[in-house]
């Protein structure tokens, strides 16, 4: 009996406790590693809490010039893509936590048709197009809502950025019209991949290094904040917020990059990366690079993710960065005393 009232009294107490912790600090990540504390409902495509709703896909530039990038810090998972000129843009994908302002939005590009028709019905939001790639646009599988076809309360300008780089997203306004008009946008789903714990065997690496003919990026692994956070062109890739940008799972995707048949307003040829089919990459997550293999049957199909020996590779939960590049990363070994301090 005295056993009894004891454990009876101690799971009291322990309740009393996680109640306390929960009002107090509600994102406190113990309250997540507790067993008996139920999972709130995650995102399909990053995990990350929110369930599952609406997708939205913003262009944003990703020059010297647009930075610091607003909102990017909400994003489920965020395409770096090559553009004219061997410079990136990005494509982030918004389902679990849309913000308010996203931007600098840009505009779209070739590749993103065939890359996002795996997200199904995606609202997409980009500042407009070629003309000869307008009627592509219209004709995939994609909610246009451009800035082209929206008033300027939705696509606004902020007036401490230089033009091209000023256009904004008022993203719960479009939101809000999207529900208004009952747009058929697809709910985010599972896209090819699985979160769990990483495979056996991988390498050991405190930093990669990825690049493109005008861009660059380097991952460094921070034990502090388990996650990679990320350098943009020699310089820590910091948000509008303040928020030091990374990923829990950096994908490396080695693509064939070549050229199409569109051109920018200078007359620069337009890249194309294709993303159905197969292909190498590296997975990096907990401090490791994982060699890989991916491949997607075909536009509609997800990208799955395996071992050279055909292990199905799980992500780790959180925001994902995939990169669409056709060059090898450089990495750094890790050694017994190197690190990275936290960002915070």
């Amino acid at each position: 009996m005295f056993f009894k009232r004891t454990a009876r009294l101690t799971l009291a107490a322990l309740s009393i406790g996680v109640v306390a912790l929960a009002v107090l600090n509600p994102n406190n990540p113990l309250l997540s590693k507790l067993p008996f504390i139920e999972d709130s409902p995650t995102n399909s495509i990053s995990g990350l809490p929110g369930g599952d709703g609406p997708v939205l896909v913003v262009k944003i530039d990703d020059t010297r010039q647009a930075h610091p990038q607003i909102g990017l810090e909400d994003a489920d998972i965020i395409y770096i893509e090559q553009v004219e000129g061997g410079l990136t843009r990005l494509a982030a994908i918004f389902s679990s936590n849309i913000p308010t302002h996203i931007g600098p939005v840009r505009s779209a590009r070739i590749s993103d048709i065939e890359l996002l028709e795996q997200y199904g019905n995606v609202a997409f939001a980009y500042s407009g197009a070629q003309k000869k790639m307008r009627p592509v646009i219209e004709a995939a599988n994609l909610e246009d809502l451009g800035a082209q076809s929206q008033s300027s309360t939705i696509y606004t300008t902020d007036p401490n950025r230089i033009q091209p780089y000023a256009m904004v997203l008022r993203a719960d306004l479009l939101m809000q019209q999207m529900s208004e008009r009952d747009l058929p946008v697809a709910l985010s789903k599972s896209m090819g991949w699985k979160f769990g714990d990483a495979p056996d065997g991988g390498m050991d690496i405190k930093s990669a290094h990825l690049s493109w003919p005008a861009s660059s990026y380097d991952a460094h692994w921070s034990e502090d904040e388990e996650r990679w956070l990320l350098d943009h062109v020699g310089v820590p890739n910091i948000s509008a917020s303040g928020k030091r940008l990374g990923a829990k799972t950096l994908v490396i995707q080695l693509v064939s990059i070549t050229d199409s048949i569109y051109k920018d307003k200078v007359g620069g040829v337009t890249p194309f990366s294709a993303t159905v089919g197969v292909g190498r990459g590296y997975i990096l997550r907990d401090g490791k690079a994982f060699e890989a293999n991916w491949s997607r049957d075909n536009a509609s199909s997800g990208t799955t993710w395996r071992t050279p020996g055909g292990e199905e590779i799980a992500f780790a939960k959180g925001q994902i960065w995939v990169a669409l590049t056709d060059k090898e990363p450089v990495f750094t070994k890790k050694t017994s005393d190197a690190g990275i301090k936290s960002s915070k």
